[in-house]
């Protein structure tokens, strides 16, 4: 299986993390386009990791959300129009970087009621999916943990994704699949629909209950390793992505060479429990 480090795991650069995730051992890296730098330096980036031999697993738009966030720093833009065009230039600007996937998420409803809600995320989705399937690019809906329905999105669970993604006519929009978001669903559910995972972030419920980061896949526990055995068993062939938030005390604070290589090991164990 590949291997891929998300950047938001780590506070350094575009360039250092290209270096540290290659020595590290990884195969690939999942882009997050605050750390690309201005458009202009995109042909250099793509050299970059041309040059460490590094593929792009799954890509995180600069606004990554159809409603604004309710997380410190990244609330963006209110006004949902500019989000969308910006969600839609980034499906343009990360084509070249042939990605595996790139995702979008709904958004909290916030102060709006849940009809309105809906009906602008739905709106925005048929733009996003129009703007990626012109730029060539797979978009994945990604379902969010259930603690975060009131700042980072409305859609936490893979029926609630299948099912704005029916409503919006939208066929071809897979689903991100996320272990730490979809910890409480079982392995059968996420098999089910192996056939529309755009792409897989790996991360772990942390086992302390006062934690509010994530944990490394295995030192939560067994269901990410589940996770992944069902998904792989129904045909899916793709990147382990470990994605880890945490604050300035956290896994964030890590040299970023310590980091990828914390990484890299539990992501490997992981993928030796796949037959």
């Amino acid at each position: 299986m590949r291997l891929a480090l998300s950047e938001i795991s780590t506070s350094t650069s575009f360039a250092t993390d290209v270096t540290a995730y290659a020595a590290a051992g990884f195969d690939g890296i999942g882009l997050w386009e605050f750390k690309l730098g201005p458009a202009t330096a995109d042909p250099d980036n793509r050299a970059r990791l041309g040059a460490a031999g590094l593929g792009v697993a799954n890509c995180v738009p600069v606004i990554p959300s159809i409603l604004p966030l309710r997380l410190p720093g990244m609330e963006g833009p209110h006004h949902v129009a500019e989000r969308v065009r910006a969600l839609c230039r980034s499906m343009e600007r990360f084509a070249p970087y042939e990605p595996d996937s790139v995702l979008v998420i709904t958004g909290p409803s916030a102060e709006r009621a849940p009809a309105e809600a809906r009906g602008l995320v739905v709106d925005g989705l048929r733009e996003v999916a129009a703007a990626a399937r012109a730029a060539g690019v797979r978009l994945g809906l990604e379902p969010i943990h259930p603690s975060q329905r009131d700042t980072v999105s409305f859609v936490n669970s893979i029926a609630d994704a299948l099912a704005l993604l029916d409503e919006a006519g939208l066929d071809d929009v897979g689903l991100m699949a996320d272990t730490f978001n979809l910890w409480h669903e079982s392995p059968e559910a996420l098999a089910a629909v192996a056939s529309r995972v755009t792409g897989l972030h790996v991360a772990d419920e942390p086992r302390e209950p006062e934690r509010t980061d994530r944990a490394l896949p295995g030192e939560g526990g067994a269901r990410s390793a589940e996770l992944v055995r069902a998904l792989v068993a129904a045909g899916w062939d793709g990147y382990l992505d470990v994605e880890i938030f945490s604050g300035p005390d956290g896994f964030l604070s890590l040299d970023v060479e310590e980091a990828a290589a914390r990484a890299y090991d539990a992501v490997r164990a992981l993928a030796q429990t796949v037959p």
